[in-house]
């Protein structure tokens, strides 16, 4: 992996960190339908943009395709975390989505897409253990709600890891804004009927707009192309190793904006995810450091 791409992933990490924070927001004011709907309506419309301005071809020739990846990879994700954020803290939440890995991992290795590896696996394992420490899991009252709460994330995060190196292939015939652009259409469509049964209940506060409108722009329609873009370049299991990232901003910027205290693991759990990452994608900050004294 090149430094560009470790520098776009860690881009991504905090962008996405930053979107269960936005979730938090308005998944309780909007609710799940409601939310996800407008947040994948504003990346659909940044998209369409941004397609009409460098004018790129709509890839209709690849409905079918794109609509199976909007379901699994837009629709589902964003409506079961949208749910689960009624219920759960958003660090736990980020936490979770680190399954991504160990799911893209194993799909990767089954459509021939990645190898397996004890440094991947290891890689994995000190991921789980950095997020451990960041989120600083404590008690929790166990409660059914909270069980199915945790399982809606888990399935979220099987999706995008089982999906990844399916959306790899794409990149290969379809180029990436095209992609980004159709499944969410296709998300967004799916998605009607329920936020059109939810929509009189919605509370459309300036705070929950606002946040919706971060996440739709941003972490979702740009987010989701720079994404696509890198792992276009790169294998999907390196592509996914953003994932562990993103625990470590969620509580930055916990800290940072809403004045959660940061915990002592901290140091030690962001020691960690950035030993993942390392592990995962293979990036070598040794030969970063040589390049740079070559220089």
């Amino acid at each position: 992996m090149r430094t560009r791409h470790l520098l776009q992933l860690v881009l991504l990490s905090a962008l996405w960190g930053a979107s269960f924070l936005f979730i938090r927001i308005a998944s309780p004011v909007l609710g799940p339908h409601v939310m996800a709907l407008l947040r994948i309506g504003l990346a659909t419309l940044t998209l369409v943009a941004i397609m009409r301005a460098t004018r790129e071809p709509w890839p209709w020739q690849h409905w079918c395709e794109l609509s199976g990846l909007g379901a699994l990879t837009v629709a589902l994700p964003f409506l079961l975390y949208a749910w689960a954020a009624l219920h759960l803290p958003a660090g736990y939440s980020a936490l979770l989505n680190t399954m991504v890995v160990p799911f893209g991992v194993l799909a990767s290795a089954w459509m021939k897409e990645d190898q397996l590896s004890v440094r991947k696996w290891l890689g994995c394992a000190c991921g789980f253990a950095g997020v451990a420490l960041i989120v600083r899991l404590g008690p929790v009252e166990p409660s059914p709600t909270l069980i199915v709460a945790a399982l809606a994330c888990m399935a979220a995060a099987a999706c995008y890891g089982v999906c990844t190196p399916w959306m790899k292939r794409a990149t290969q015939r379809i180029s990436p804004l095209a992609i980004a652009a159709g499944i969410h259409a296709a998300a967004l469509v799916l998605l009607l009927p329920g936020a059109a049964w939810d929509w009189p209940r919605a509370q459309f506060t300036v705070p929950a707009l606002l946040a919706v409108l971060v996440m739709g722009v941003v972490t979702s329609g740009l987010a989701y192309w720079l994404n696509l873009r890198v792992l276009s370049q790169v294998s999907p299991v390196a592509a996914m190793s953003s994932a562990f990232m993103i625990p470590l901003f969620g509580v930055a910027w916990g800290s940072l904006f809403l004045g959660e205290p940061l915990g002592s693991g901290m140091l030690w759990g962001g020691a960690l995810v950035l030993l993942a990452t390392a592990l995962v994608t293979g990036f070598n900050p040794l030969r970063l450091l040589g390049v740079l004294r070559a220089r």
